[in-house]
């Protein structure tokens, strides 16, 4: 990779990781759920009247909407605005790595190999640390709807190899669309109009750039230049980036909002971290001679924004 586009890779998960940080202050605005509407909304317009039709199937783009943004980026906040740290959930979400690669073998038939089997006992090992201090000092169903978040991530990332989508960012403006009448229903129904209504009335122009940040810095910017950078680089020279993730969302947290590190997080991390890494350079498998070629545009494993 040249170093510019290593210099993208590396801005892109930066601000990924920084995109923990924003979110807390966000969820000091708006209830999580609507928050996370909003940040759809903004993410969908203008962009989806500038980015062309969508290039996929509709029951791709609405399994993927419902996956990541209702299920996914819904239980990450309800799981932070319980409690769940930024930095710890930056570095948690990265077991989506394990679930995808558990999905991908349930429902594509992917056989993992033994040193990818050797990085999801690793990166669980890791998680059980990382349940072990939160326990001991954090809310443990926070933690736990974290770790649902990942799995809802490992879903959606199967879904969107499914879909192979031509183009990442016009995939992820029209991803946007989806989620955004189910959070606000949700919102309504489990947060109740009167909160929302207050967030809005009362928003400030910190809460106003919280939302635009997470949206098109975050998922519009972060995940057009990371499909740039797919389409010219192989995925193994590039997915390797996205465990910078953590190191970005754990310092940033520490800097910004005097989140402290145990030295059994640091443990966890250094698990994770690990694991993940396993999980992400081994090759998968090729399939056997009888079996039918996998199409060329088929995209490999990918990461989706946070």
């Amino acid at each position: 990779m040249r170093p510019s586009h290593i210099a993208l890779a590396v801005l892109v998960t930066a601000i990924w990781g920084v995109n923990f940080v924003v979110i807390e202050i966000g969820l000091d605005h708006f209830p999580p759920l609507l928050f996370s509407a909003l940040r759809f909304l903004v993410a969908a317009l203008p962009a989806v009247f500038l980015v062309g039709r969508p290039k996929v199937a509709w029951k791709w783009l609405i399994g993927v909407g419902l996956a990541l943004g209702v299920a996914k980026f819904g239980l990450l906040f309800i799981g932070m605005d319980a409690g769940m740290p930024a930095g710890l959930s930056s570095l948690v979400l990265q077991v989506q790595s394990v679930f995808t690669a558990l999905i991908a073998f349930a429902v594509l038939g992917e056989v993992p190999t033994r040193l990818r089997v050797a990085g999801m006992a690793v990166a669980l090992a890791g998680i059980g640390v990382a349940a072990v201090d939160e326990g001991a000092s954090g809310p443990l169903t926070a933690f736990g709807l974290t770790i649902a978040a990942a799995a809802c991530w490992g879903v959606s990332n199967v879904l969107t190899r499914k879909a192979a989508p031509p183009d990442a960012l016009n995939f992820m403006v029209w991803v946007s669309t989806v989620p955004i009448l189910p959070l606000l229903a949700l919102s309504l129904l489990f947060e109740g109009p009167s909160r929302d209504l207050d967030a809005l009335r009362s928003l400030d122009w910190q809460g106003a750039g919280v939302v635009v940040w997470v949206a098109w810095v975050a998922t519009v910017f972060g995940f057009g230049a990371w499909g740039w950078l797919l389409r010219r680089h192989p995925a193994s020279s590039v997915a390797p980036f996205t465990l910078l993730v953590p190191v970005f969302g754990m310092s940033s947290s520490a800097l910004f909002l005097d989140e402290s590190v145990s030295g059994l997080q640091w443990c966890a991390a250094a698990l994770l971290v690990g694991g993940v890494a396993l999980t992400s350079f081994a090759r998968t498998p090729k399939p056997p001679a009888y079996a039918a070629p996998m199409s060329p545009a088929a995209p490999k494993e990918t990461a989706t924004p946070v």
